[in-house]
């Protein structure tokens, strides 16, 4: 994808990220709100990953299903950006080593820090050099996106003060895991 795509794409992805942490940044947007946006912002893309092969088979020849192949990886590295940011607001409010650590062994939190570290593989390893290195090894360490989004999921409704949009995630997710059914069509 030529250089000048890739940076619109990612202006596109991360404006949204910045205004969100200029207004908690200058007191306008609250800690929960900014917590809730960048982890709601996080799984949104993450589905969006996972719904680019399924929508690609029923619409094969569709011009903006290729457009969704081709910037599949820009969209699960900003699943990360997202992700991390997240991260880094929760452990800017809680500014306390001993509480961060007694926290992480609830299960609901617990499963958010091994969704950021699958994450984190998935983003390290999201590039061409990765790639040509793991060879085939790569297609299946990439696997590890339906673990991740289970995780993120029940991060989502072990946490939440309304779990319902939570529920819809892994819903939706069950949709995406049983579509993978969906027979290729001829030329793909």
């Amino acid at each position: 994808m030529p250089n000048r795509r890739r940076a619109t794409i990612w202006i596109a992805l991360l404006i949204p990220l910045l205004l969100q942490l200029q207004g908690y940044l200058s007191g306008t947007a609250f800690y929960g709100e900014t917590l809730h946006r960048t982890g709601e912002v996080a799984v949104w893309l993450l589905l969006l990953v996972l719904a680019v092969s399924p929508v690609r088979r029923l619409f094969p020849k569709a011009t903006w299903s290729a457009w969704l192949l081709r910037v599949r990886r820009d969209l699960g590295v900003a699943t990360f950006v997202y992700g991390l940011a997240h991260t880094l607001i929760y452990l800017e409010r809680k500014a306390d080593l001993a509480r961060i650590l007694r926290e992480a062994a609830d299960p609901g939190i617990l499963v958010g820090w091994l969704a950021l570290l699958g994450m984190l593989i998935l983003a390290i390893t999201s590039n061409d050099r990765s790639v040509r290195w793991l060879g085939g090894r790569w297609k299946g360490l990439h696997r590890l996106v339906y673990g991740v989004a289970l995780l993120s999921g029940l991060h989502w409704v072990l946490t939440a003060f309304d779990p319902t949009v939570g529920y819809l995630h892994l819903g939706l997710l069950g949709v995406l895991l049983l579509s993978r059914g969906i027979p290729r069509r001829q030329g793909i």
